[in-house]
C-alpha cells in the first residue's frame, strides 16, 4: 500500500507556478502493445508521436483528471480508488481533437457506465477542475489514449493511413499521478 503523506506536496498553499498533477489510468499488456505499436508506426512514417517523448515516465494512459493542486487527502482516497480497478474497457480506432491550430492523434475509449462513475468518483476526489482543465470535468471528459501532438491537418491524413484501426478489447489495470513540476510519477496501483 503506498503512504500518501510520502507521496505530494498537497493543498493549496503549497502550489507554486507551473504545478500540474494528473491522475492517469494505465491499461492492461494488450492494450499497451496496441499503443506502443501505433506510436512506432507514427514515428517510422515520419510524423509526430507520442512515442519520440523518450522520457522513462512516458506510457500509453488515460488522462483521468488534470488539476493544478491535490486537497489534502486526495492521494490516500485515490488509492482507495484504484482499488475499484480493473475496469474493463475497449479502445477504438483514432480520434482526432481540435487543438489550436494544430490537432491531437488519440485512440478513443469507448464510454461505458463503469468507466463514467470511476471518472465521477475521482473528480469527487479532487473537485471540480479549473477551466483551464475543464475538459477533465464530469460530463465534459473523452477518454482517450493519445498517439500524436501538434499535428498539421496534412500529418493527420498521413497518420490516419499508418495507425491501427481495429478495436482493442482489455482492462485499464493501474493508476497514477503525475507531477509535472517535479517530474515524479507515483504509482497508486
Amino acid at each position: 500500500m503506498v503512504e500518501p503523506r510520502q507521496l505530494f506536496r498537497c493543498g493549496t498553499d503549497l502550489r507554486q507556478d507551473g504545478d500540474m498533477f494528473s491522475v492517469e489510468a494505465l491499461p492492461d499488456d494488450g492494450i499497451h502493445t496496441a499503443v506502443l505499436a501505433d506510436w512506432q508506426r507514427l514515428t517510422d512514417a515520419g510524423l509526430p508521436s507520442a512515442g519520440r517523448h523518450a522520457s522513462e515516465s512516458n506510457r500509453p494512459h488515460v488522462t483521468v483528471a488534470v488539476r493544478d493542486d491535490l486537497v489534502p487527502d486526495a492521494v490516500g482516497r485515490l488509492v482507495e480508488l484504484a482499488d475499484g480497478l480493473p475496469l474493463t474497457c475497449r479502445v477504438g480506432g483514432a480520434v482526432v481533437f481540435p487543438a489550436r491550430d494544430r490537432f491531437v492523434l488519440a485512440r478513443p475509449l469507448l464510454v461505458t457506465a463503469d468507466l463514467l462513475r470511476f471518472h465521477a468518483r475521482a473528480v469527487a476526489v479532487l473537485g471540480a477542475p479549473p477551466e483551464h482543465y475543464a475538459v477533465t470535468a464530469v460530463d465534459r471528459w473523452t477518454p482517450h489514449i493519445t498517439l500524436a501532438r501538434r499535428m498539421t491537418a496534412e500529418q493527420v491524413g498521413r497518420a490516419l493511413a499508418v495507425v491501427g484501426a481495429a478495436s482493442v478489447d482489455g482492462l485499464l489495470t493501474g493508476l497514477r499521478l503525475w507531477d509535472a513540476e517535479q517530474k515524479v510519477v507515483t504509482p497508486l496501483r
